[in-house]
């Protein structure tokens, strides 16, 4: 008999919040606000860091490098196309830009300069997205950007990387900033979790193990590796299936050690993700496995769909976004872990369309209680 102790519960090496459960007192800071003091400090430690904005300067967070260094800064207007050519420029003549506009437009409008004169020369820029994933909430499916994971991790020599909360995103733009070659990043819109603190390990291209458990593993990516967290604590004290919680924020290059051994260890994976599963977070852990370590996968994320307008919460619950749908993900990959019989279609997909259903109702009736009798409405 083996007297190896199982580890479970919260990892303490990673100095995660104190209050990290308790979902009411925990702080909401938009991971936005972390690019815009990253990028502020990075400017302090190098005089060659300059920041060219679409005319977004104030979503982005970049207006704060603005105020900091105006002479550092440049407006390019509604140009996305030319924000990449130009910072690739930039680069060339010595400097290290940081180009900010939303993902939907940059890398999603501008994927080709990107593709030709940064990572192909291999220029040194730096890639904002902000504004990414379904979060963005009101602005519907053209501005939640879905896909930017997965057409920047296809790209020859770029780095990409996925921070959980505003403190891990200020981390990462200071990164970003040190490390030569092109760099991709995503931030949100949305208030979310502050559940890391200044303590909390990270260096780029690694993943951090911040639950322990044996029985299945949870491997998460941006601010929704806070509701994996919370899928694990309910999972649990509702059921003791202990879920080991990965934050693989390091999409491109991908931590393959960890989540091979976690897939060796607890013989499961969920991946979670606020982007497309195919290609994205998922993508990498799937081609990773399928290479090596073969167990049964369930993704959560947007499965081949676009967006829809709606509160933030609202819209990811109404995609399976949220601790609930993570845990119905959850049980279901132990279930095939052990053998036992599924559905041909997961409950946590299924319900998500019943909550998407629901959602189109409500936001439909309160649109007609604010539409004029004479437009059809019923004010």
């Amino acid at each position: 008999m083996s007297t190896k102790k199982i580890q479970k519960g919260l990892n303490p090496a990673m100095f995660l919040a104190r209050n990290l459960l308790d979902t009411k007192s925990l702080k909401q800071i938009p991971t936005r606000n972390g690019y815009g003091e990253g990028v502020v400090e990075a400017g302090k430690r190098d005089k060659n860091v300059v920041v060219l904005c679409c005319d977004l300067t104030e979503s982005t967070r970049s207006e704060a490098f603005k105020k900091a260094f105006p002479d550092r800064f440049v407006q390019m207007g509604v140009a996305e196309q030319s924000l990449a050519s130009i910072g690739a420029g930039m680069a060339m003549a010595g400097k290290v830009p940081f180009i900010s506009s939303y993902a939907t437009f940059s890398p999603g409008r501008n994927w080709e300069q990107i593709r030709t004169t940064i990572a192909l020369q291999n220029s040194n820029v730096k890639i904002a997205g902000a504004h990414s994933g379904l979060s963005v909430g009101p602005d519907g499916a053209t501005h939640q950007m879905l896909e930017d994971i997965i057409i920047t991790r296809a790209i020859p020599n770029m780095v990409v990387e996925v921070p959980c909360d505003m403190i891990e995103t200020r981390k990462t733009t200071i990164a970003g900033a040190k490390m030569v070659g092109p760099f991709y990043f995503r931030f949100a819109r949305a208030a979310s979790p502050v559940f890391t603190t200044e303590k909390t390990p990270f260096k780029l291209g690694r993943a951090e193990v911040y639950r322990f458990g044996n029985d299945l593993t949870l491997v998460a990516a941006g601010p929704l590796l806070y509701e994996a967290l919370l899928a694990a604590d309910a999972l649990s004290k509702e059921h003791g299936i202990e879920c080991r919680v990965i934050n693989s924020h390091s999409i491109k290059p991908f931590d393959e050690k960890t989540i091979i051994t976690a897939a060796k260890e607890t013989g499961a994976i969920v991946t979670i993700e606020e982007g497309q599963v195919s290609g994205g977070l998922a993508g990498a852990v799937c081609e990773t496995l399928a290479l090596t370590t073969p167990v049964p996968v369930e993704r959560v994320g947007t499965q081949n769909q676009f967006g829809e307008s709606g509160e933030p919460a609202q819209v990811l619950e109404a995609f399976g976004l949220t601790a609930p749908f993570i845990a119905l993900a959850a049980v279901r990959v132990l279930d095939r872990k052990l053998g036992h019989p599924v559905t041909k279609i997961p409950a946590h997909i299924q319900g998500a369309e019943v909550r998407r259903m629901m959602m189109r109702k409500e936001i439909f009736e309160e649109a007609l209680s604010r539409a004029p009798k004479k437009w059809g409405g019923n004010h």
